[in-house]
């Protein structure tokens, strides 16, 4: 695997409506989406820094995995987002080497990506998300 970049870094947030003027009025940044992912039970809010994207996750409900986070270890970095390219691929050689898999296979994720999350404990710690933007039809 070879990731091509940072796709984004997600922060788990109570309220988006309360986390946002700190992006936008201290940080000078601008939020240029906000969507819902229903199957994640997850609202988010997109903003970019330099190449680089920051997703805000707001949990739509209390079981919701980013509520659970929330819960546990309060508000703040939730996960590192890598872009890659042929992402079944990537998640067959990454298991092959003994890395723990939460998705065996992609599925969809905000904006559209194709999106597939590897356990902490196989990562330092660190929940690791892998994307991919689906091929134009």
């Amino acid at each position: 695997m070879k990731p091509t970049h940072i796709e984004h870094i997600g922060i788990a947030v109570k309220s988006l409506k309360e986390s946002i003027p700190y992006y936008e009025n201290i940080l000078g940044l601008k939020c240029y989406s906000i969507e819902e992912v229903a199957d994640q039970k997850v609202r988010t809010a997109f903003f970019m820094v330099g190449q680089t994207k920051l997703e805000l996750l707001e949990p739509m409900s209390e079981d919701s995995t980013i509520a659970a986070f929330i819960e546990k270890r309060g508000e703040g970095i939730h996960h590192m987002a890598f872009a890659v390219k042929e992402l079944p691929d990537v998640l067959a050689e990454v298991e092959n080497k003994g890395v723990r898999l939460i998705d065996k296979a992609p599925r969809k994720g905000a904006e559209g990506l194709n999106i597939a999350f590897l356990h902490p404990k196989s990562t330092g710690g660190v929940l690791t998300e892998l994307c991919e933007k689906p091929e134009q039809e």
